[in-house]
């Protein structure tokens, strides 16, 4: 697992013209794709996060994961023990970038019916996340 420390983004006087890299969140931990459900979940909980950034073998940010998409994975009926979180997570996605507005990545979000979004860079590295507020 990697953690990824973030340095908060420098302030904007105007709030039309935020990004995301503003606003956004530490990554967080990080962690493989081929790890199980179980063992996520564990992770999570000692790492007091609602979310997971999953990485390929390469590092390369595949998509996130939050506490209840594992927990709904796991108390499927039709749940095998070895499931990893490549199989959970399918396509890769959604992301978004840094330079996005606010009002762009809250509207994605909102559409889409998601809390939070994981934040990459040109290479497809996770930044970190963009949670919405509650």
């Amino acid at each position: 697992m990697t953690l990824v420390q973030m340095q908060p983004g420098p302030t904007r006087a105007t709030p039309v013209h935020r990004t995301v890299a503003d606003a956004m969140d530490a990554a967080g931990p990080q962690v493989c794709d081929d790890m199980t459900v179980e063992v996520a979940l564990s992770v999570m909980t000692s790492a007091r996060t609602g979310h997971l950034l999953v990485c390929d073998d390469s590092g390369l940010c595949t998509g996130l994961l939050t506490q209840a998409q594992l927990t709904a994975a796991r108390d499927s009926s039709a749940y095998p023990d070895r499931v990893q979180l490549r199989d959970v997570l399918g396509d890769r996605g959604p992301f978004t970038s840094p330079v996005t507005t606010m009002a762009e990545a809250e509207h994605a979000m909102r559409r889409s019916r998601i809390d939070a979004l994981a934040v990459v860079d040109e290479h497809g590295s996770a930044l970190g996340v963009l949670a919405l507020a509650r």
